[in-house]
C-alpha cells in the first residue's frame, strides 16, 4: 500500500507526465510536407512533387486552352501535394508575367498575383515547404523579379544559400521552417543574383533529363540539363536530379511544328506502373542511375494517376497528413479558381501561331 508521502508525490508528477506524454503526441503528429517522417529529412534528400507550368490551365477559365498543361490551379495544386511549381515569366508591355510561350497565346496574370496566391497558401499550412522554378524567357534581372516578389509580400519567405556552389547537405525541411526560409527559388537562368541573393540559377544547383519529349519511348534519365555536365559528373558535383516525365502532342501549321501537352497519354505517363513510359518505372529507373531518388519529378496534369502516389513511395509516405484529395479524372472540373488570366478563343490561338511562324519565317 503506497504512503501519504508516495500519493503525494506521485500527484505531484501527474502534470508532468501528461506534459511529456502531450508533447510525445504532438511531436509524432507534426508533419513537415505531408508526413511527420520527412521533417528530419533534407530538403535535397527526398523528392518533391512539381507541377510543370502551374498558372496554365486547361478549364472554364481558359476556353479549356490546348495550351493549359494543368486542370486545377496552383492553390489546389499545394493543396494536393504538389511541392514545385514552375512558370514561365514573361515581359508583357513592361510588367512581369505568367505566360504560356507568348502572353497572347495564354496569360496568367502577373507574377506577383501568382506569388500572392503561393503566399496566401503558405501562410495557411505554416509547416510546408515549397519551391518554385522560374523560366526566365525574357532575361528578366534579378532586380525585377525581386521586385514581384516584394509586391507579393513573399520575399520575407524565401531561402538564401550559403554558398554559390552546389552544397552535399541542405537543410532539413525543419529547419527551413523553423528558420522562416520555406520557400526556395530556382530561375532558369540567372547570371547575376546579387540584387535578390534568394534567386537561385537553376543550374547552379540542379541538373535536368531531357524535356522535350513526343514519345513514351523517349524518355531517359541522362542529363541534359546543363549542356556541360554528364550524368556522373553532375551527381559528382552535388546537383539535384531533376526528373522531367511529361509529353508533348505535335501538329504542324505552316509546315511549323506545333507541341502542345498530350493529354492522349496521360494516363498512362502518370501512371505508378503499366505501360511504356509510366512514371513509376521512369522514377525507379532514375533512381538506380542516380544512386538516389530524384530530388524534383515534374508532370503535367498532376492530379491524373495520381502522380502524387509514386513521389509518396519514393518518400515511403504511406499515410499523408492534412492533404486534399481531387479527382484523378483526366479532365478539368466543372468549376475552377485562380489567377485572373486572358481567355483565349480558337481564332486569337491561331492568330498568335501564324505571327509566331511569320516571325520564325
Amino acid at each position: 500500500m503506497m504512503s501519504n508521502t508516495n500519493i503525494l508525490t506521485s500527484l505531484f508528477l501527474l502534470p508532468s507526465l501528461a506534459q511529456v506524454a502531450f508533447s510525445a503526441v504532438t511531436k509524432r503528429a507534426t508533419a513537415c510536407n505531408n508526413s511527420p517522417d520527412l521533417c528530419s529529412k533534407s530538403y535535397n534528400n527526398i523528392t518533391h512533387l512539381g507541377s510543370h507550368n502551374a498558372p496554365f490551365l486547361r478549364d472554364a477559365s481558359t476556353g479549356n486552352s490546348a495550351s493549359g498543361n494543368q486542370f486545377y490551379n496552383t492553390t489546389v495544386q499545394l493543396s494536393a501535394g504538389v511541392r514545385l511549381l514552375s512558370g514561365q515569366v514573361h515581359n508583357n508591355n513592361g510588367s512581369l508575367h505568367m505566360c504560356h510561350s507568348s502572353c497572347t497565346l495564354l496569360d496568367a496574370g502577373l507574377l506577383s498575383d501568382w506569388l500572392s496566391e503561393i503566399k496566401t497558401w503558405m501562410d495557411g499550412n505554416p509547416n510546408e515547404v515549397v519551391t518554385v522554378l522560374l523560366v526566365n524567357s525574357d532575361d528578366a534581372s534579378a532586380s525585377d523579379l525581386g521586385s514581384a516578389y516584394t509586391t507579393a509580400g513573399i520575399a520575407s519567405y524565401a531561402y538564401t544559400p550559403t554558398s554559390t556552389t552546389a552544397p552535399s547537405e541542405w537543410p532539413t525541411l525543419q529547419t527551413l521552417i523553423n528558420d522562416g526560409t520555406r520557400l526556395l527559388n530556382f530561375v532558369a537562368s540567372l547570371d547575376d543574383n546579387t540584387a535578390a541573393p534568394y534567386l537561385m540559377d537553376e543550374f547552379t544547383y540542379i541538373f535536368e533529363n531531357n524535356y522535350d519529349n513526343t514519345s513514351p519511348s523517349n524518355f531517359s534519365c541522362a542529363a541534359n540539363r546543363p549542356s556541360t555536365v554528364t550524368t556522373s559528373s553532375a551527381l559528382q558535383q552535388n546537383l539535384m536530379p531533376f526528373m522531367n516525365h511529361f509529353l508533348y502532342e505535335t501538329s504542324s501549321l505552316f509546315g511549323t511544328t506545333i507541341e502542345s501537352p498530350d493529354l492522349g497519354n496521360i494516363t498512362t505517363t502518370n501512371a505508378a506502373s503499366g505501360g511504356t513510359g509510366n512514371l513509376g518505372t521512369s522514377a525507379a529507373e532514375c533512381t538506380t542511375t542516380y544512386g538516389q531518388a530524384p530530388t524534383f519529378i515534374l508532370v503535367d496534369f498532376f492530379n491524373v494517376g495520381p502522380a502524387i502516389a509514386v513521389v509518396d513511395t519514393l518518400n515511403s509516405v504511406t499515410s499523408p497528413i492534412g492533404r486534399t484529395n481531387v479527382s484523378t479524372a483526366a479532365s478539368a472540373p466543372a468549376a475552377s479558381s485562380g489567377s485572373t488570366r486572358s481567355e483565349v478563343s480558337t481564332f486569337s490561338l491561331v492568330a498568335a501561331l501564324i505571327v509566331a511562324f511569320v516571325l520564325i519565317a
